[in-house]
């Protein structure tokens, strides 16, 4: 190759390097490479409280739109990723875990595609627009939990078929996604026809001559009544005969994978759930009526009432009068979760609402968008959140990471830790740029380990 060659094919590269650049900083997730000027702008409680803590982006839209106007924005939040911006775009590019049916994953290693699962929520968590979706998308997915590196057993063969990391992308994405903004009642009806939560809670196995009462308990003492929701044992095998023969399908030339109903397997005597009767047979209908009649439960509207104030609001004087407004509201609304938000956002015990300690999630993305990071939301930070006590959707048991903030206290070294490696560019995959006075980020990525501002 001649010197003229050289030069030439040097420039072209040069050139291509360019544009990958350009390319690059315009899907950028973060507004700027720059360190970013938060003089002047407002923080805002709706910022710590609604989104995972501010960011550039979010205090420029909250300072143009002021408080109502950027709640009635991030209520309209859209569902599909194509609505998001081009930087998030770039990032979700290659998990494609949301595109394919669960068993069509089974070919690849479980912790693989968990650890994708970990990294699309991480991202999503830091870079969406749709801040407030965001959290209840993560609200959502840990009050129905299922934990993720469960295998659970086939109904018709005598092995199992692998863990419910394979069908967990189509729970979030058809439960707690789909219906993060709409209606309870609707998330719970998917919940119920989810391959990941039946499999989770063995109702797959569940027959006529043998009830399993695993799902039906949970479905009352932790998606929908409460533990003190007035139900009693003998609801809980009323349930789960109502429930009966809904399973899975994993028979040779069947769509393997998918939820339906065999009627063979079916209690179709009489039973009496919650005080209400229903007629013997009635077949699948039965777990219609049991979805209907837990929905629209007082103790149910009270209870999601209660995990949605202790979860925006916090533990505080006001706490039980703001339950009841939005238990009301649950009940004359039908369980419209906009509404119950509105109510939450525009009381006047929101103005001033009690210190919330920071769970271990709320804490690494708000450290990340404070910092103005670049993140892969890799394995790297995971390993952090697992440190912490927090790993995405490995939480064994069906009641979900705690809501109450002393569960959360013993986290200390752990999140300094993480400070301190975020500050020093020390995590893979993550790094801070245009960042002088690493020792003072450190000290203020740390000092509000704990508390909301």
């Amino acid at each position: 190759m001649n010197r003229r060659v050289l030069l030439q094919s040097s420039a072209a590269a040069l050139g291509l390097a360019a544009t990958g650049c350009q390319l690059q900083k315009q899907l950028d997730p973060r507004t700027s490479d720059a360190p970013p000027p938060t003089d002047g702008l407002p923080r805002g409680t709706i910022l710590d409280r609604a989104a995972f803590g501010p960011s550039l982006a979010a205090q420029k839209s909250l300072a143009e739109l002021g408080e109502s106007g950027w709640l009635a924005e991030q209520l309209s939040a859209p569902l599909a990723d194509s609505q998001e911006t081009p930087g998030l775009q770039w990032e979700l590019r290659g998990i494609d875990l949301f595109d394919e049916e669960g068993y069509e994953l089974r070919d690849r290693a479980p912790d693989e595609v968990l650890s994708e699962l970990q990294r699309a929520a991480l991202l999503r968590a830091v870079y969406s627009k749709w801040q407030l979706r965001e959290r209840l998308c993560e609200f959502w997915g840990n009050h129905f939990n299922i934990y993720a590196r469960k295998v659970y057993t086939a109904p018709h063969r005598d092995f199992a078929t692998g863990e419910l990391a394979f069908f967990l992308g189509e729970d979030l994405a058809k439960v707690s996604r789909k219906n993060a903004l709409g209606s309870f009642p609707k998330m719970v009806r998917e919940s119920m026809r989810s391959t990941a939560m039946l499999g989770y809670l063995d109702n797959q196995v569940s027959k006529k001559d043998a009830p399993n009462e695993n799902y039906a308990r949970e479905l009352l003492e932790l998606h929908t009544l409460g533990v003190d929701g007035g139900y009693t044992q003998k609801d809980v095998r009323e349930v789960a005969r109502c429930l009966t023969g809904w399973t899975i399908h994993d028979e040779f030339l069947k769509p393997t994978g998918t939820v339906y109903f065999n009627p063979d397997q079916h209690d179709d005597g009489e039973k009496l759930v919650l005080g209400t009767r229903i007629p013997a047979g009635g077949g699948e209908r039965d777990a219609e009526r049991v979805w209907e009649l837990v929905t629209t439960h007082p103790s149910t509207a009270r209870f999601v009432a209660r995990k949605l104030v202790r979860h925006f609001y916090g533990e505080g004087r006001d706490e039980k009068a703001l339950q009841g407004k939005v238990a009301a509201r649950y009940t004359a609304t039908q369980g419209d979760v906009k509404e119950l938000l509105k109510t939450i956002f525009s009381t006047p015990e929101f103005k001033e609402p009690p210190p919330l300690i920071k769970r271990p999630l709320d804490y690494v993305v708000s450290a990340l968008r404070e910092a103005n990071a670049r993140t892969d939301g890799g394995a790297a930070l995971n390993r952090h959140l697992s440190a912490m006590g927090q790993g995405l959707y490995e939480w064994p048991m069906p009641d979900g990471y705690p809501d109450r903030t002393a569960a959360w206290t013993g986290s200390l070294l752990a999140r300094w830790n993480f400070a301190i490696a975020l500050a020093f560019d020390q995590i893979e995959g993550t790094r801070i740029e245009h960042t002088d006075a690493r020792d003072d980020l450190a000290l203020r990525l740390a000092a509000p380990a704990f508390q909301w501002r």
